[in-house]
């Protein structure tokens, strides 16, 4: 799994935390940011460069003339998507952690307002006597 970051060297994808990519000249530059161990200020990364992919299209539908353009290398876009998987599966974490701690929220206010009911109830029942 993984096999594209594997190739650029990276044998533990799952320490990844995040990733950056902006364009400079014709080339594309993806950098890797890995989670902080303790005691550290700042995160490891690593930087690639990726040539930009060099087209030529039909500019306009007559056939008359061409222009050319630049794409994202198509190895890099295999590295995108799986650093988008490992994102997601991320993302799926936390938002499971998010659900469980708003349902315990939601669990302690139902709590909450049971014993004040109950509390109220025996409260009638003793001024009662």
């Amino acid at each position: 799994m993984y096999d594209n970051l594997k190739s650029l060297g990276i044998s533990h994808p799952n320490e990844i935390d995040r990733y950056s990519l902006r364009q400079e000249a014709s080339n594309d530059i993806l950098k890797i940011y890995f989670r902080k161990d303790k005691g550290e200020f700042f995160a490891k990364s690593v930087k690639f460069k990726y040539p930009r992919q060099r087209k030529t299209i039909v500019a306009d539908n007559s056939g008359q003339g061409f222009k050319e353009i630049n794409e994202i290398s198509p190895n890099l876009r295999y590295v995108i998507d799986e650093l988008d998987q490992i994102y997601q599966r991320d993302q799926v974490e936390v938002d499971l952690k998010r659900k469980i701690l708003d349902d315990l929220r939601h669990l302690e206010s139902v709590v909450a307002n049971k014993i004040n009911e109950i509390e109220s109830d025996l409260e009638k029942l003793t001024k009662g006597r």
